[in-house]
């Protein structure tokens, strides 16, 4: 008995000899590397399907998880000039795409480049160079076939021969290879470590899709046509000078209908039966299925290249509801399995090079994760950002002293989610310069002794707020003096400003406002129980020349910028849009480059706020000691 694996009807002649699909093979034919590369070098759509996935695996990279000190060290390694592995990695991701295969050689200060490495020798500083190689720059020995050894499957040396003729022989060890589409068969390939291009299985939809567009582009100049009938046609162009007439003819009359919008033709005008002469009809070809046409070879083509059409072609579906984000979301769900279960495992000989080259050493401990490649919207984040906030009250719980987890661990925890979601940036160092709730919260006897001053006062509380609302508006201008002002002159001294504002008169200016406002609704922003403030040695600094030839320190300050914001808020308008805290040390810079001047580093202590409207006659008053 004869068993078939396909359906057969031998009335319609489907699965017999009459059927024409019975003809059908599918046949290998590699594509010339030449072609290949004329391809991702002149046509965009094979471009794209080379480039695309490697630059969105690449485009976020990774973040390490270490303390701040090895993150640094780590990434400072990833992003030297000669590694540039974020980099390095895209470009043969592509040319492996491209051609098949690529190599990373890892240029490693430990041992001979022929020599095996052995990872527990690479000391701090040894990775030296990242360097990226085609399939065609390079060739190899022998494919080793130890099933019990580590390289299996790889060649047992690479050659890489110089222009001067020289070879280099390099260990597997020290190189990672990328490969293009995998052969599964490996009886087909043979010895080859190399695979296939990816444009190989997309070139006839490629192919399919610049057709479709160049023959659309070639019928716009047909696509409206003049149709002249004229009686005894052939009569006339038996004779030369009648045909050259009839040319001259048409000419002209081609010229009057472009001028005048007008076409002078012999007959009695009529129509049907009663028609005599010459008749003038205009073709027209419809373009109105052809976008969609288009449309459905370009998503075969983004289908073949495993790329949704929303990123291909950088264009969001038509339709209503439809905005592609369900899909894009989807692909770079796809794209994040790829970078955990294809790129990590290629990088991990690297990664173990850059950790030791790093530190000196391989703490266990260290570990990345790549970063998200979706970006949520303001409302997904303001919903996981409730989410977590409500996650950590019911885990903390009402405070009985039953909980599971302390306060504590559950608020590090708790910010350091927040900053990574990126909701509220630099969290952490506010935490750390204000102290949390916990740390601020008011003692027993203080909340005792608030509570008998509040008791006390008040009929005081009834008059002063009276008096507040009965408050004058008036110019605005706040300041803190420099309590420390003595260092900040000896440090511009040292600098070589022979002259400096006096002790006295440096400051830092928290609002000018020429716009009258209520001094009573700024309230009093108290820093320390003495109102002065602090700020730390360190943190940005830069010395400027500002308008008038003031010289002046700027640093950072999150507390100046706040209060400076309150104060906008009760309605003072500064002179300058952008607030910039800084203490002007000088107007007479006389001949010193302040480009060269060493910003001064140490503590500025601040006194107390001071309230006074403006003085218009500021300028007149400043003296230099």
């Amino acid at each position: 008995m004869l068993f078939l694996d396909r359906l057969q009807n031998f009335v319609s002649g489907l699965g017999t000899a009459k059927d024409k699909k019975v003809g059908n093979t599918f046949i290998f034919t590699p594509i010339d590397p030449q072609q290949l590369v004329a391809m991702h070098r002149s046509d965009w759509m094979g471009r794209k399907v080379v480039d695309i996935i490697p630059d969105d695996m690449t485009r976020e990279w990774r973040e390490w998880k270490a303390d701040e000190a090895v993150v640094e060290a780590i990434e400072k390694v990833e992003r030297a000039p000669q590694i540039n592995i974020q980099a390095k990695v895209n470009e043969a991701m592509q040319l492996a795409r491209l051609r098949g295969g690529s190599l990373m050689i890892l240029g490693v200060d430990a041992g001979d480049p022929s020599e095996e490495l052995v990872l527990e020798r690479v000391g701090k500083d040894a990775l030296k160079y990242v360097h990226v190689l085609g399939r065609d720059q390079v060739s190899y020995s022998e494919i080793n076939r130890d099933i019990t050894s580590p390289y299996y499957g790889e060649p047992m040396m690479w050659l890489f021969t110089s222009s001067a003729g020289t070879t280099v022989d390099i260990h597997p060890s020290r190189v990672i290879r990328f490969v293009g589409a995998p052969i599964l068969d490996k009886s087909s390939a043979g010895d080859d470590v190399w695979g296939d291009s990816v444009l190989q299985i997309v070139y006839d939809a490629l192919q399919n899709a610049a057709s479709t567009q160049e023959h659309t582009a070639s019928l716009i100049p047909e696509a409206k046509t003049d149709v002249i009938y004229m009686p005894g046609l052939s009569e006339v162009l038996r004779n030369p000078v009648t045909t050259q007439q009839l040319t001259e003819r048409f000419t002209y009359a081609n010229t009057m209908k472009s001028m005048f919008n007008m076409l002078l033709l012999e007959g009695n005008g009529g129509t049907g039966e009663n028609a005599q002469g010459e008749k003038w009809e205009q073709k027209t070809i419809s373009f109105s299925q052809f976008p969609e046409l288009l449309r459905q070879y370009l998503q075969v083509a983004s289908g073949a290249a495993d790329i949704p059409m929303v990123r291909f072609l950088q264009d969001a579906p038509s339709g209503l509801g439809s905005n592609g984000e369900i899909t894009l979301k989807n692909y770079y769900d796809k794209i994040g399995a790829d970078q955990r279960n294809k790129l990590s495992p290629a990088l991990w000989r690297f990664d173990e090079i850059c950790i030791r080259s790093a530190t000196g050493k391989r703490d266990p401990k260290i570990y990345y994760e790549w970063a998200p490649l979706y970006s949520q919207t303001e409302k997904e984040r303001a919903e996981v950002f409730k989410l977590n906030a409500e996650a950590a009250r019911a885990i903390v719980g009402s405070g009985t002293g039953q909980e599971l987890i302390t306060r504590e661990a559950v608020s590090k925890a708790l910010i350091s989610r927040i900053e990574e979601d990126g909701n509220l940036p630099g969290l952490a160092a506010a935490v750390e310069e204000y102290g949390d709730l916990e740390e601020n919260e008011p003692t027993e006897e203080e909340l005792a002794a608030a509570a008998a001053t509040q008791a006390a006062n008040t009929n005081n509380v009834t008059r002063m707020q009276q008096a507040a609302n009965d408050a004058a508006p008036r110019t605005l201008y706040v300041s803190r003096k420099v309590v420390n002002a003595a260092d900040l002159i000896a440090w511009a001294k040292g600098q070589g400003f022979k002259t400096t504002l006096p002790a006295d008169d440096l400051h830092v200016t928290v609002m000018y406002s020429p716009t009258a406002v209520d001094w009573m609704k700024a309230g009093q922003y108290i820093w320390n129980n003495d109102g002065t403030l602090l700020i730390p040695p360190g943190g940005p600094r830069v010395l400027s020349q500002f308008g008038g030839g003031a010289i002046v320190l700027e640093f950072a300050s999150a507390s100046l910028s706040w209060r400076h914001e309150e104060l906008k808020r009760i309605g003072a308008e500064p002179t300058y849009t952008e607030y910039s805290p800084h203490v002007t040390i000088t107007y007479e810079p006389g001949d010193v480059d302040i480009s060269k001047v060493e910003p001064y580093r140490g503590a500025l202590e601040f006194g107390p706020e001071i309230f006074a409207e403006l003085d218009e006659n500021w300028s007149e008053k400043v003296t230099e000691s």
